[in-house]
């Protein structure tokens, strides 16, 4: 069976017991060597944080790594050793029985030649797993892994010396999905007006007193999707590709891969503390999902959901208590059929354990703070902002209803109205435990993937909107000096503005060539003619939006990878974008230039792969916006895992006894 982790790409070193080195494909992106420590090498961990920890021998068949026949060593033995000291084994160290010898076979493809060659390695394996163990006190440990007579495989671990005192009693984390510096900018320039050069107006993440960055790696590779980047924001632990809440392993279950806390599950655990998660996105999706999520596969969207709502169940490891707040799109994995897990309702499987069921904003709205509140206004994603509030027509187009009928969902709460209804149900549920709250603005993201830079920017000023309503709430509830606010994003695209786009002159040309004439740079990019209003063009939108969506003047913005697609920079009136397409006869994931997209503009070549029907993500770090509690912790450039630590160690979650260590049989 090939296991759907091994086709990740990523670095790889040379094996110990072989000569190959991969880059593009991997036996298994954290063990180079043929003995496997997962967790891997240069980890860190929160005191007293729960994890799993496995290890694996193997023994390829054939291929460049093929050894030992491909039998695995079946009598590997494991120690771990804290700061130096004397070594004990694993089962003595953490007071754990010892677990059973597991034994699987799973293929790999060393690299494109052997794709293309149909020609797969395969691998035995030995291996065993301790399941739900802790390390209570700060300081360096060393893991041991002997097998094939005398070879070793290491990892160091650091357990950091944080907090067991709270600082502050709440914390919200706004996160734009795939935000960036540059598209900040961008919302800037659209949104609020400039004399002479000089802004006459902010956004509010502008105005926020620390401003930090945030390196966004995945463990395995120098880019990351949003799974395993927001596993790394709420766990402290990096993760692979397409995975949360576990280090990914080689086995054929998709579930039973070692796990690692998240902050929710800690906070429930420690403080007992209220917690929510809102997201115009689907809420299966990996941002939301991933605060209880633990799979290597972000695409078991039903099974998601009941581990947000039950915990997980096969393996004895600690719950969240469920979402006291849950809110946006996604009714598929609630409706009962194939989407839903097991093809059960769970709109009534959360009404059972005493969740208020909202299916629009005005029953969102009307649901009691006392109760705990599931909310799910569609299906998929939630229109973005410019659909729901500049063009709420094409809201008419969508078949969404979350209900299953065949209707539009047209009653939608945006990210304000979702997230502000959250603060209000976690304050009230949370009360002196307090409460932790992730808010996303997920179109961000997806609009960005599409090249529909308006409706990506509209989301954004949404996001800032959300996040100015959000402080002007907890001011208003008491709150503001007790809760830490954190903005920032998972990871980022490679977009941004290099002038603007005369849209009429553009349409009116007959080649691509001069059609690019109509691009103007430096002085002839001219001034944002967004911020002024025009007969018909004011949405009522307020402040800190644009008043003018479509002047003939646009910013002329791109991304720096893309797949084929024609560009006009004008807004598309009808819907999100589709700039890439198959053509009938040249292969299902073979995409050229949609012929009915921007049809006025020129076509832009592609640098992708051509199986690849929209941008994808950057190496860019992406800023931490911060201010309450703690807040100067936040300046600087530090990777992904830090944030989770800076939060857990101002929620004082760091426990460094053993008064909670779990039981284990």
């Amino acid at each position: 069976m090939l296991s759907p982790r091994l086709n990740v790409v990523a670095a790889c070193l040379a094996a110990s017991l072989s000569v190959v080195s991969g880059q593009t494909f991997q036996r298994l992106g954290t063990c180079p060597t043929l003995g496997c420590v997962l967790p891997p090498d240069q980890q860190d961990f929160l005191p007293g944080q729960q994890f799993d920890l496995r290890f694996e021998v193997h023994a390829p068949v054939n291929g460049s790594e093929a050894f030992n026949g491909g039998v695995p060593d079946e009598k590997f033995t494991a120690t771990i050793a804290k700061d130096g000291g004397q070594p004990k084994s694993i089962a003595a160290f953490f007071n754990h029985t010892e677990p059973a010898l597991e034994k699987w076979t799973f293929q790999w493809y060393e690299d494109l030649f052997a794709v293309d060659a149909k020609t797969p390695s395969v691998v035995n394996v030995a291996s065993k797993i301790y399941r739900r163990i802790a390390l209570y006190e700060p300081g360096s440990y060393t893991v041991t892994l002997k097998y094939y007579s005398g070879e070793t495989t290491t990892a160091t671990w650091t357990v950091r010396p944080l907090a067991t005192q709270k600082k502050a009693k709440n914390v919200i984390f706004f996160i734009g999905d795939g935000m960036t510096t540059n598209m900040i900018t961008a919302a800037r320039l659209l949104a609020h007006k400039t004399v002479n050069g000089k802004y006459q107006s902010l956004l509010q993440l502008d105005k926020f007193p620390v401003l930090g960055h945030q390196m966004t790696h995945s463990i395995d590779s120098f880019l990351t999707d949003s799974a395993n980047s927001a596993s790394a924001l709420y766990s402290g632990h990096k993760s692979t590709v397409n995975a949360m809440g576990v280090y990914a392993d080689s086995s054929p279950d998709a579930y039973d891969d070692p796990k690692v806390e998240t902050i929710v599950e800690l906070i429930h655990r420690i403080w007992g503390s209220a917690w929510g998660a809102v997201s115009t996105a689907f809420i299966a999706d990996a941002t939301p999902t991933a605060l209880t999520a633990h799979t290597r596969s972000r695409y078991n969207y039903g099974p998601l959901i009941d581990q947000a709502l039950n915990g997980v169940q096969n393996y004895s490891w600690t719950n969240s208590g469920g979402p006291d707040a849950y809110f946006g799109g996604g009714a598929e994995q609630f409706l009962p059929g194939s989407g839903s897990y097991l093809g059960k309702d769970y709109y009534a499987e959360f009404a059972k354990k005493g969740y208020s069921v909202s299916l629009n904003k005005t029953s969102l709205l009307a649901a009691p703070n006392t109760q705990k509140a599931l909310g799910i206004f569609c299906k998929s994603n939630l229109p973005v902002w410019l659909e729901r509030n500049v063009f709420p027509e094409n809201l008419k187009k969508f078949t969404n209803d979350p209900s299953g009928a065949k209707a539009s969902a047209t009653d939608l709460p945006g990210l304000k109205e979702m997230t502000l209804k959250a603060i209000d149900v976690l304050h009230t549920r949370g009360g002196e435990k307090g409460f932790f709250l992730m808010s996303e603005a997920a179109s961000i993201d997806k609009q960005m993937h599409v090249l529909d830079y308006d409706r990506a920017l509209g989301d954004l000023l949404e996001l800032d909107d959300t996040v100015r309503a959000t402080i002007e709430k907890l001011k208003s509830i008491g709150e503001l000096e007790n809760t830490l606010i954190v903005v920032s994003a998972d990871h980022g695209h490679g977009f941004d503005v290099f002038g603007s786009a005369d849209t009429k002159y553009l349409a009116a040309q007959k080649d691509d060539r001069t059609k690019r004439n109509a691009i103007g740079v430096y002085q002839n990019s001219g001034l944002s003619q967004y911020t002024v209003e025009h007969p018909g063009t004011s949405y009522g939108t307020g402040a800190n939006f644009p008043v003018n969506w479509d002047p003939r003047y646009v910013i002329a913005a791109g991304l720096g990878a893309n797949p084929d697609h024609r560009e006009g920079y004008g807004v598309d009136k009808t819907g999100p974008r589709v700039p890439a397409a198959t053509i009938a006869g040249k292969g299902s994931s073979d995409y050229y230039v949609n012929p009915t997209d921007q049809p006025s503009g020129f076509v832009v070549n592609g640098t992708l792969p051509t199986n690849e029907a929209q941008g994808v993500h950057s190496l860019t770090d992406v800023p931490v916006f911060a201010m309450g509690p703690c807040q100067g912790d936040f300046s600087g450039t530090f990777g992904n895992v830090d944030l989770f630590y800076k939060i857990a160690d101002c929620l004082g979650l760091a426990h460094g006894t053993n008064k909670t260590r779990p039981c284990v049989a």
